[in-house]
């Protein structure tokens, strides 16, 4: 038996085992939906982006 039969014998038996496993099959996508543009802009049009939140500590007046 030449090298490249016992490769081609070698490939074959690889191809074999690879293909006797069988692919898992999902009965629902397991990814969420993901939002989409419109979304994301839709939300922020309805909510606002920074809400007001006043500084109690007066921590940028460098007192504490």
């Amino acid at each position: 038996m030449s090298e490249s039969d016992l490769l081609c014998d070698l490939l074959q038996a690889w191809r074999d085992d690879i293909d006797s496993v069988p692919f898992p099959q999902f009965a629902a996508p397991r990814i969420p939906p993901q939002a989409s543009r419109v979304d994301i802009d839709t939300r922020y049009r309805l909510e606002p982006a920074h809400p007001h939140v006043t500084n109690t500590t007066h921590w940028y007046e460098g007192r504490l």
